[in-house]
């Protein structure tokens, strides 16, 4: 049974999936000016669309909308596309549509607070002005949870959710010719494009091997076998378990 979802009318139980033989051969003949094979590729890659959307829910913005916006980084991709590169196709558009995404959330919707979070920012701000008019000073964070009967870090949320938010662009020094934005200052080494995209092509790249290879390699690699347990459990010789993973090595390396 297929469990339907609805976003903008699309059912998105139904969507179809194209090979990557089927996505160059509709990107050949959209090249030609073929609008049946763009609107197949559209069609195609809207489980792509779906995916990365995905990583932005919780923002405070309808999924149809977004649903949308990535539509439109799928359309630049597709006509932006060089087939001449021989590059699997997600591998190209997804960071489309990320840019695409990203660009409406930084250009439209503000941040939206909840109303409680709201209403205790602002009684801890009448609180701070109490205190500075009684004590000729400003509060710390501590002295202002003891005043407000709140914990610490309740009041430093509350503080951060109304303060004003600070764009990725925004410069921080300028030597006359380059400017050092908040982006150069901030980095997440742990989830950053380049590893998102990094592991869609080791995805990729898995997805060309056999099942006997991927069983292989995921006994080697992941389960840390030898190749003399891996030979006694699937019944080959050493050499032969040698030989299947060097050469699906060696296919994930030039696929990469």
């Amino acid at each position: 049974m297929h469990y339907k979802v609805e976003i903008c009318g699309v059912n998105t139980s139904r969507l179809p999936l194209l090979t990557n033989e089927e996505t160059y051969a509709l990107l050949y003949r959209c090249k030609d000016g073929d609008l049946t094979a763009r609107d197949a590729l559209v069609q195609g890659n809207l489980r792509l669309v779906l995916s990365v959307i995905q990583r932005f829910t919780g923002r405070g913005e309808l999924p149809d909308d977004l649903f949308q916006v990535g539509c439109i980084g799928l359309l630049k991709a597709i006509d932006n596309f060089d087939t001449s590169l021989q590059l699997r196709f997600s591998t190209y558009a997804v960071p489309m549509i990320i840019g695409e995404v990203r660009r409406y959330l930084r250009d439209n919707s503000p941040i939206r607070v909840s109303r409680s979070l709201r209403d205790t920012a602002y009684k801890a701000l009448q609180a701070k002005e109490q205190f500075i008019r009684d004590e000729q000073r400003e509060p710390t964070i501590d002295e202002l949870a003891r005043l407000m009967g709140m914990q610490r870090e309740d009041v430093v949320f509350a503080l951060d959710a109304i303060a004003d938010p600070v764009s990725l662009f925004e410069p921080l020094y300028s030597d006359g010719a380059d400017s050092v934005c908040v982006m150069d200052q901030v980095r997440d080494d742990h989830n950053t494009d380049e590893a998102w995209l990094e592991q869609i092509a080791l995805q990729d790249a898995i997805g060309t091997l056999s099942e006997r290879e991927r069983h292989i390699l995921r006994l080697r690699f992941y389960e840390g076998r030898t190749q003399m347990e891996v030979s006694s459990e699937i019944g080959i010789s050493q050499a032969q378990v040698s030989r299947v993973e060097k050469s699906a090595l060696a296919r994930m390396k030039r696929q990469l």
